[in-house]
C-alpha cells in the first residue's frame, strides 16, 4: 500500500468522530433518548469557539488557496472512567461540541461502545449518507453535457 493509500484510511475512532462532527446536538441527544445516561464527565477545555482557514485547490491537482474563515466549536472532556473526549463542530453550538466529546469518550470504553455504534453512530452514519446521496442525485438531475465541435463532426 502506498503512502498515499495509506493516508487515505481512517481508523474507527476517525470514522466516528466524522459523523458526530456533521450530527446536530437535536440529533445527538435524540438517538441518546433511549439509552442511559452517559457517564459523568469533567470538561477539560471548552466549548470554545473560533475560526480556522478553509483552503481550496484550483482545479484537480493545482495550487492550494484561501477559500476563506470557518467559523468552529472544540471541547475536551474526560469521563469518570478516564477516557478523554475531543469534538470540533462547524459553527458555534457548545451543546453540539460538548456531546460530541462526550459520545467521543463514552466509544472508547468498551462497556458503552457497541451500545453507543448500534444507537448512535451507525444510523447517523447511515442518514448522513443517505442525504449526501439525495443530494448527488440533485446535482446529477442538473448535469449538462458540453461536445466539442471535434466530437460533433465525427
Amino acid at each position: 500500500m502506498s503512502a498515499a493509500q495509506q493516508a487515505k484510511v481512517k481508523s474507527p475512532r476517525q470514522l466516528w468522530m466524522a459523523v458526530l462532527a456533521r450530527a446536530s446536538a437535536a440529533q445527538l441527544q435524540a438517538h441518546l433518548a433511549d439509552l442511559p445516561p452517559l457517564p459523568a464527565h469533567r470538561v477539560l477545555r471548552g466549548p470554545e469557539a473560533g475560526l480556522v482557514m478553509v483552503r481550496g485547490r484550483a482545479g484537480g491537482g493545482g495550487a492550494a488557496f484561501n477559500l476563506g474563515e470557518m467559523s468552529v466549536t472544540r471541547c475536551s472532556v474526560r469521563d469518570a472512567a478516564g477516557q478523554i473526549g475531543h469534538a470540533y463542530v462547524s459553527g458555534r453550538d457548545a451543546m453540539q461540541a460538548e456531546l460530541a466529546a462526550r459520545i467521543d469518550a463514552a466509544l472508547q470504553n468498551p462497556e458503552w461502545h457497541d451500545r453507543l455504534m448500534e444507537a448512535v453512530i451507525t444510523p447517523l452514519a447511515a442518514s448522513q449518507q443517505a442525504a449526501k446521496a439525495e443530494l448527488a442525485a440533485k446535482a446529477a438531475a442538473t448535469r449538462v453535457q458540453f461536445f466539442t465541435l471535434a466530437t460533433m463532426r465525427s
